[in-house]
């Protein structure tokens, strides 16, 4: 194994179109109304002298971390109340979910959370750290799978807290939003522009992705969003796991499997680590084979949607996520 600051011995390499630290198009401090930006500074306690704007992610809110003149630095999102309502509810919920995670998890933890000015605010810990690059390095995915194993460890049975919350089920979250396979091959959805593997393999594809609702429904819970982007590492080369909005019931090695895309494409024997991920010991045969089949469909579809309210940078993200994600499928299942 490589070292540090070096990366594994690589296979082809693909990035993303847009460096994942780059993706945001959302407001900066000096954009948010006058009004909004006084009401958080009076919570603060002091006068905002230094803000920065978060470069990832693909929604429109504000993020990015705030100082005061007493030296505070804090984590702050806001969205406003009636043109961003899904984003504003999105916040409260991860605002409300890592305020109850089990202790001594590399989480950034709520302070508080404020409404004004037409806008829900929520406002965290700020964590010194960076997004991880791609290709991955091989001490920062390690990094990065080791908290997760811890997450995932914590998360096995969840504390009654979180339960309280009532968070959804993949297993019910997948039968709805991925299942698009099916879709295509009933008709029901038009056919996106995919790879040539994948174009006389959609019966298969369809049979792979209707395993996973059974595959994942465990009483164990997940991140549900684990990709780079959630990532920060410190400048001890610990990884911090962020942005807890999808929090569900599920099997841990879902969430494995998406961080994962990103490793393959960074050349890395992805299914390696997977398969010696303390997360995956109880994944099924094929359940990582269930898991990008229902990804791949998922993204590719989303991809040839056209412009939405997100992030223009999002279409092409999918893209090559649905790309890599279906490209490892095809490797492993040996499609020509």
């Amino acid at each position: 194994m490589a070292g540090p600051g070096q990366t594994w011995d690589m296979a082809a390499i693909s990035v993303p179109p847009r460096p994942y630290d780059a993706t945001a198009v959302r407001p900066g401090w000096a954009d948010l109304p006058a009004d909004l930006r006084a009401a958080i500074g009076a919570r603060l306690g002091a006068r905002v002298n230094w803000a920065s704007t978060a470069g990832g992610g693909f929604t429109r809110g504000f993020a990015g971390v705030l100082q005061t003149v007493a030296g505070d630095r804090v984590f702050v999102k806001a969205a406003s109340l009636v043109d961003q309502r899904h984003l504003s509810d999105w916040y409260a919920r991860e605002a409300a979910i890592t305020a109850v995670l089990p202790a001594g998890l590399a989480v950034a933890r709520p302070r508080w959370t404020l409404t004004a000015a037409g806008y829900h605010v929520i406002c965290l810990d700020a964590i010194d750290g960076r997004m991880p690059g791609l290709p991955w390095l091989a001490g920062e995915l390690t990094a990065t799978l080791t908290a997760y194993a811890t997450v995932a460890a914590a998360l096995r049975e969840p504390p009654a807290e979180l339960v309280a919350l009532g968070v959804p089920r993949l297993a019910d979250l997948a039968r709805a939003d991925l299942a698009w396979w099916a879709e295509l091959v009933t008709g029901r959805e038009t056919l996106p522009d995919m790879p040539a593997v994948a174009r006389h393999r959609l019966p298969e594809l369809a049979a792979l992705e209707a395993r996973l609702p059974g595959y994942v429904d465990r009483p164990s819970m997940i991140h549900g969003d684990l990709r780079v982007d959630n990532v920060l590492l410190d400048p001890a080369g610990a990884a911090w796991l962020c942005d807890w909005t999808w929090l569900c019931y599920g099997a841990p090695w879902f969430d494995l499997a998406g961080l994962l895309v990103t490793a393959y494409a960074s050349g890395l024997d992805a299914d390696e680590l997977f398969h010696t991920h303390p997360a995956a010991y109880d994944a099924p045969a094929d359940g990582l084979d269930a898991a990008l089949a229902a990804l791949s469909g998922y993204w590719l579809v989303r991809a040839a949607a056209g412009p939405g309210t997100a992030s223009p940078h999002i279409r092409a993200h999918q893209r090559w996520s649905g790309e890599t994600a279906l490209t490892w499928l095809a490797e492993r299942q040996g499609w020509q």
